[in-house]
């Protein structure tokens, strides 16, 4: 990799996990009034939140390593276009984790290079299988955010605002792959994606 392209990489890094994100779009509920929440509940949504933060922290790194490694042009394009609404993600679920006082992972740093890693994995395999990866990723956060929503308090229709939009958007991300030339992935891998999401989960709704 050339030097100025690895000083870029190394900046993306950076500024994920050191600077704060922005969001070009306004925060999504960030008009409705805030909930009345028992404490139990703020830390219970504020764990959910920072669950959703690292899986965006993930989805950065991911969209990163796929870049690096696609052979194809227009589909770096499309990668680095999904990251940037990946990046207002990021923004949205941090702003809402500290309404609720609460914080993001300790283990952030952890996540992201084990995503970038299975990221440049994905890209090396090939596009059409790097674009399968990517839709079925999506497809299972669009799950995951869907799980969360069953799980958060009715009445807090500002966190609820937040999931809605991102599961709008990974679903479109998702689409878009598949439009793309997507290959379908093995049930074994998928089993794998699953299986290594439920850890990340786990952990990142305690740590």
């Amino acid at each position: 990799m050339p030097l100025d392209r690895a000083i870029v990489e190394f900046d993306k890094i950076l500024r994920t996990l050191a600077a704060p994100a922005q969001s070009t779009r306004p925060v999504p509920g960030d008009q409705l009034p805030e909930a009345e929440l028992s404490e139990a509940q703020r830390s219970e949504v504020a764990a959910l939140m920072r669950v959703n933060h690292v899986g965006e922290i993930c989805a950065q790194a991911l969209y990163q390593g796929q870049a690096i490694t696609s052979r194809d042009a227009g589909l770096r394009r499309s990668l680095e276009h999904a990251a940037e609404e990946e990046t207002e993600h990021l923004a949205w679920t941090a702003q809402r984790i500290k309404e609720l006082g609460g914080r993001t992972s300790l283990l952030n740093p952890l996540w992201y290079f084990g995503a970038l890693g299975m990221g440049v994995a994905a890209g090396l395999a090939g596009d059409k299988w790097n674009l399968g990866f990517l839709a079925e990723t999506e497809r299972q956060v669009e799950a995951h955010l869907a799980s969360h929503l069953d799980r958060i308090p009715a009445e807090d229709a500002r966190s609820r605002a937040i999931l809605e939009q991102m599961k709008a958007d990974e679903m479109a991300h998702a689409t878009t792959a598949v439009s793309l030339g997507a290959a379908e992935l093995p049930a074994a891998v998928r089993t794998a994606m699953t299986f290594a999401s439920r850890v990340m989960t786990t952990l990142a709704h305690r740590v």
